[in-house]
């Protein structure tokens, strides 16, 4: 039987650019090459899209501070409307060899929002991970706790604030209805970019000066006393979730600097130690948070327990990071799913959900 041809995308116009580039190695040292052809498309800090030759696409590719993309084969670009040859060189206008499915790992912006799916989605490409309208709703946290809430699931009392209404904040109401401390977050930023603990005035009013340099929408929550445990979801109609694993803060939270580059920043314990009866309810309602936000392929469920076993969802990462400390791999792996069969199945996943909506109809039959 023929391999299927795999386009792994990277990169990005993100904060997140290094982290994908992470992922994107593990994703591409462990694809399973008796079954899959590979080719590799990044995307650099600017935004443009170019082929990379597999034995020559990092530079420090061990070094999470200085990882970057080599130099490129050749610009590439997207043909929208087309159902095959949708990717072509630009120095000549030729097509690429025919891809089957992408492996999309562009974290963050333009990547994990729906942006991307959404192009995929034009030239009817098979690819890994949730569709349009559930990356968006998970990317922004606003929306995520919407409908989480929405569904009776508990999350942390917040409000969200807008850039323009910057001057109508009153950080003693906002203290009065949400306690100390608080959380300040870019609603549409992952990887802990831009998010500051604060306690006191002057802490606040950095810190939202300091999100609104990232996101025109930031929200605004107290902080949740509590063990961080962390859930990995995989499937389609019938998903199964991972055993818990929890994340052992040294740092004030789970920062940027503290998931990537501070190995001594946090400690990863898989599976977490917890009791079978909470550790069946973190488990049943990451299962509900991912059926409510839609999720397809997988996503990581992170949540709170308090100190009397109370689970408060945080947030929901539909492109979770596949780096050398990610929780996501790890969990499955706990689990005795290897990284290989992992990348398998997403892939597998992919390809069954575009099936099953390449059949649906597009015209109206009057």
């Amino acid at each position: 039987m023929s391999k299927l041809r795999v386009a792994i995308i990277f990169g990005g116009k993100s904060t997140e650019h290094q982290v994908s580039l992470q992922s994107a190695k593990n994703i591409i040292n462990e694809l399973d090459r008796t079954k899959f052809d590979l080719c590799l498309i990044g995307i650099n800090e600017q935004g443009q899209w170019h082929e990379y030759s597999e034995t020559d696409y990092l530079l420090n590719s061990d070094n999470p501070k200085t990882i970057s993309l080599s130099k490129p084969l050749r610009a590439v670009a997207i043909i929208p409307g087309s159902t095959k040859n949708q990717f072509i060189a630009l120095e000549d206008g030729k097509a690429l060899p025919q891809i089957d499915v992408v492996f999309p790992i562009v974290h963050g912006a333009y990547g994990e929002d729906g942006t991307l799916q959404g192009l995929l989605h034009m030239i009817d490409m098979p690819y890994v991970g949730p569709n349009i309208i559930s990356s968006a709703a998970c990317m922004d946290k606003d929306v995520t706790k919407r409908l989480l809430d929405g569904a009776g699931l508990a999350i942390a009392p917040f409000i969200t604030v807008m850039k323009h209404q910057i001057n109508e904040i009153s950080y003693n109401e906002i203290v009065r209805q949400l306690g100390l401390p608080l959380f300040i977050k870019p609603a549409n930023l992952g990887s802990s970019v831009g998010i500051s603990k604060v306690n006191n005035e002057a802490e606040f009013n950095a810190a939202l000066t300091m999100a609104f340099e990232y996101d025109l929408k930031v929200i605004v929550e107290s902080a949740i006393v509590g063990r961080e445990i962390e859930c990995a979801v995989l499937g389609n109609e019938n998903p199964e979730v991972s055993p818990c694993g929890e994340i052992v803060l040294n740092d004030a939270f789970y920062a940027y600097n503290t998931k990537y580059i501070d190995d001594d920043g946090a400690k990863v314990i898989v599976p977490a130690v917890i009791n079978d009866d909470v550790s069946l309810n973190i488990r049943q309602t990451a299962l509900k948070a991912y059926r409510v936000l839609n999720c397809l392929g997988m996503a990581r469920v992170d949540v709170f327990l308090t100190q009397d076993n109370r689970v408060v969802i945080n947030e929901i990462n539909t492109l979770p990071g596949f780096t050398n400390i990610s929780m996501y791999p790890k969990l499955w792996q706990s689990a005795g799913l290897e990284y290989k069969s992992l990348i398998t199945k997403l892939i597998e996943f992919a390809l069954d959900y575009h099936k099953k909506t390449s059949v649906l109809k597009t015209k109206c039959e009057l």
